[in-house]
């Protein structure tokens, strides 16, 4: 267990010790690993909401391949919509309720400050206006960019697909490896966001959210976002189908609303009964050069930079930035 110690103090709530993914742990612990992936795939968690946003999709809206095959703006803006109007009812309903309505006060939250408003660090000089901005204009339009190009591509045989009557081992099996894939995925594509030049260019716009919210998630420069939305180029590679995509893209996309919110977890009738906010990541954000992956893979374990929450822990950190600043 790690001393929080007086890390504790500098949060209005700490929710203890973080911890990586146990499938990785050695000696193998089966047990832990059950009760990890229980945890967000056999109760109501961004995963389970990301797959049932993706079959409402392919029943709704989304196009068949068939269809795909011809560029047709009527499936390219249903895609769009697809994106754009889950995304704003979740980070706009957890914003209202969260933080104008302050629906349970700071109950949970990790940084008890507000959002930023009249600062001139951010576009229209607030910090919500400037995410919603950002998340809606650009990082919406990059998730469509990349779905509707698999669409058509597969459309037309020049990207691998299968079906569940085709493999359905590998069809199902393909779901678990989504995440990990994003999770290695988006480890390196961070760090490389921290080099200097590519920092000051492009993620310095998300790093101006040193408080999160639930708009703050995807709210990135567009160089950002074609980086970040990279990570779906693997369905180009390997067999997939409309649902792993749409699965993929809502992951990448609804996740981060919850993750950003500032909030660990969602009160209803005085318990906690979604979790909700990610520790692990509003570390990165307050010291900043720590926690560059996700909680899925231990990659910022095996290359020094994980933040557990403890105070021996941003003690290191700081030695760390320091350093890296001083070369």
């Amino acid at each position: 267990m790690s001393d929080i110690g007086g890390e504790a103090a500098r949060w209005n709530f700490h929710p203890g010790e973080v911890r990586n993914n146990p499938l990785f742990d050695w000696p193998p612990r089966p047990g832990a690993v059950l009760r990890w992936y229980s945890a967000y795939w056999l109760v109501i968690s961004t995963t389970t909401l990301s797959l049932v946003v993706a079959a409402l999709g392919i029943w709704l809206w989304a196009p068949t391949l068939v269809e795909a095959a011809d560029l047709s703006w009527s499936w390219v803006v249903a895609i769009w919509l697809g994106f754009l109007i889950p995304h704003t009812l979740l980070a706009g309903g957890l914003h209202l309720w969260l933080y104008r309505a302050r629906g349970q006060g700071i109950e949970r939250k990790y940084d008890k400050r507000g959002q930023i408003a009249n600062n001139g660090t951010f576009t229209f000089r607030d910090q919500v206006r400037d995410n919603m901005f950002w998340s809606l204009a650009s990082g919406i339009t990059f998730a469509t960019f990349y779905t509707c190009l698999w669409f058509w591509a597969a459309g037309n045989g020049w990207a691998a697909t299968t079906t569940f009557a085709a493999q359905p081992v590998w069809y199902v099996i393909w779901f678990a490896i989504l995440p990990a894939w994003g999770s290695f995925h988006f480890y390196w594509v961070h760090r490389a966001l921290h080099w200097p030049p590519l920092y000051k260019r492009a993620h310095a716009l998300h790093h101006r959210n040193v408080n999160v919210g639930p708009w703050s998630g995807i709210s990135m420069h567009p160089i950002e976002h074609a980086i970040y939305f990279s990570s779906l180029l693997i369905h180009f590679v390997v067999p997939t189908s409309p649902m792993h995509i749409l699965f993929h893209v809502y992951t990448f996309t609804l996740h981060p609303i919850c993750s950003h919110s500032g909030f660990d977890g969602l009160i209803a009738l005085g318990r906690k009964r979604v979790q909700l906010g990610d520790f692990f990541h509003q570390l990165h954000h307050r010291y900043f050069e720590c926690n560059y992956g996700t909680v899925e893979m231990p990659w910022d374990r095996w290359f020094g930079t994980f933040h557990d929450g403890s105070e021996g822990a941003t003690t290191r950190t700081r030695a760390f930035k320091k350093q890296m600043y001083t070369k």
